[in-house]
C-alpha cells in the first residue's frame, strides 16, 4: 500500500499536537527535569484512600461502561440527578465526544485566541470554523464571545473559568448575567477544569439542568488524578443522554473510577490539597517578583508571570529554564505570550524554581 485512503478533511489537518509532552523533552534533553512545573499537575497527589482503592481494583474486568457508582456520588455532592452527568476520560474526552454531536463541517464555533488548544483540535477535526475572539487584558472577553457567536451563529462558544492559561476569572454572577445575550441555539460550553481552586464567587448561579450550558470538571486538577484521566460533563438530561451516542462506553477503566470515586469522598485530603495550592500561589510570587517580573493573580494550580516584554524575551526565559532543569510553559498567542506559566509545587521543587530563576532571567536579558 502506497498511501492511506485519509478522508480530505483528515489529510488537510496539519501534523501538529496541542502540547510538547515534558517526557518528550526529556528524551530529547537526554535527562529528566529537576522540577517538572509546566503541566499543571497536582504535584501534592491524589487522596491516599484513591491510591488504596486503585491498587486494589481488580483490573481483569472492564470498567461498568455507565460509570454508575461515581455517578451517583457525584450526583449526591452536587444535589443534582444522575441523569445531568456524564462521565468521561478526562475534559479533552468529554470536549472531542461534544465536536462529535454537534459540529458537522462549516459549523461555527467561537473561543478565545489563545484559550485552552485541544478544544480547536476538536473542532477541527470535525470540521467546523473557529472563530476566535482576543482577550480583554488577561481576561476571556465574555460580552466578545457572545456577540460573535450572535454574529457566526454558532453552534458551540467556549470558555474556561478560571482561565488557562492566565488564571484569572469571571464571578460566576458575571457568568449569568453575560449570559442573557448567548444567543438561542448556542451552548455555553464552561471548562471549569480548576474550579476547586477558585473562589466560591466563581461558580455560576444557574441550575445544574440548565439547556444553555454545559460545565465541564475533572479529577486531574485539585484531586490529584491527572493520569488516572476522569472527568465529568453536567447538564440538561437531553443533552447529557446525548453523549451515549459517539462515547467509547468502555473508555473508562475500572481502576480510575475507583480513585475519583475515592478522591470525591476525602474532603479533608482536598482542603488540604488546596491550601498547598495557595501556598505555592504565592511563593511562585514571590520569586517570580523578586527577580524582577510580575506575577498575575490566579485561581488555578498555576501561577501566570509576566514578563514584561515580548514573547521572545519570554521564549528566552522558558528556554533558560529548561536548560535549567526547570520545566514551565508559556502561552501560544499575543499578547499572552509575554508570559510564562508555573505550575504549583512542592517546597523542594519551588526552592529549584528560587535557585535557577535569578540566572535564567539575568542571562535571557543578556541575549
Amino acid at each position: 500500500m502506497t498511501h492511506f485512503r485519509l478522508t480530505p478533511l483528515a489529510a488537510s489537518l496539519p501534523d501538529t499536537v496541542p502540547f510538547v509532552g515534558p517526557e518528550t523533552r526529556e528524551r530529547q534533553k537526554g535527562k529528566g527535569f529537576r522540577a517538572r512545573l509546566g503541566a499543571n499537575e497536582n504535584v501534592f497527589g491524589p487522596s491516599p484512600e484513591a491510591v488504596r482503592a486503585m491498587a486494589e481494583t481488580p483490573l481483569w474486568m472492564y470498567g461498568d461502561p455507565e460509570s454508575y457508582d461515581l455517578r451517583e456520588a457525584l450526583a449526591r455532592h452536587l444535589g443534582t440527578p444522575a441523569g445531568t452527568i456524564m462521565v468521561g476520560e478526562g475534559i479533552d474526552g468529554l470536549l472531542g465526544c461534544l465536536a462529535r454531536l454537534m459540529v458537522a463541517p462549516g459549523d461555527a464555533v467561537v473561543t478565545s485566541d489563545g484559550a485552552y488548544p485541544t478544544f480547536n483540535y476538536h473542532v477541527a477535526g470535525f470540521g467546523g470554523v473557529l472563530h476566535k475572539v482576543p482577550f480583554d487584558g488577561d481576561y476571556e472577553d465574555l460580552r466578545g464571545l457572545f456577540t460573535k457567536a450572535a454574529e457566526t451563529d454558532a453552534k458551540l462558544v467556549y470558555l474556561s473559568n478560571p482561565d488557562n492559561p492566565m488564571g484569572s476569572f469571571h464571578t460566576g454572577d458575571q457568568i449569568a448575567a453575560a449570559m442573557d445575550d448567548l444567543p438561542a441555539g448556542t451552548l455555553l460550553i464552561l471548562d471549569e477544569a480548576y474550579i476547586e481552586c477558585a473562589p466560591a464567587c466563581a461558580q455560576v448561579p444557574l441550575p445544574w439542568d440548565d439547556p444553555r450550558l454545559i460545565r465541564l470538571r475533572t479529577f486531574s486538577k485539585a484531586y490529584g488524578l491527572a493520569g488516572a484521566r476522569v472527568g465529568y460533563a453536567i447538564g440538561a438530561p437531553g443533552l447529557i443522554a446525548a453523549f451515549n451516542k459517539v462515547r467509547n462506553h468502555f473508555g473508562m477503566n475500572r481502576a480510575a473510577q475507583a480513585g475519583a470515586l475515592a478522591a470525591l469522598q476525602d474532603d479533608v485530603w482536598l482542603r488540604s490539597v488546596l491550601a498547598r495550592i495557595v501556598s505555592a500561589r504565592l511563593q511562585i510570587s514571590e520569586i517570580a517578583g523578586a527577580c524582577g517580573l510580575r506575577p498575575l493573580a490566579s485561581a488555578a494550580n498555576f501561577v501566570t508571570i509576566d514578563c514584561g516584554r515580548d514573547a521572545d524575551f519570554a521564549k528566552r526565559v522558558l528556554t533558560e529554564l529548561d536548560a535549567r532543569g526547570v520545566f514551565v510553559r508559556m502561552p501560544f498567542v499575543a499578547p499572552q505570550n509575554r508570559c510564562i506559566r508555573i505550575s504549583c509545587g512542592t517546597p523542594a521543587q519551588l526552592e529549584i524554581l528560587a535557585e535557577v530563576l535569578p540566572d535564567a532571567v539575568k542571562t535571557a536579558k543578556n541575549c
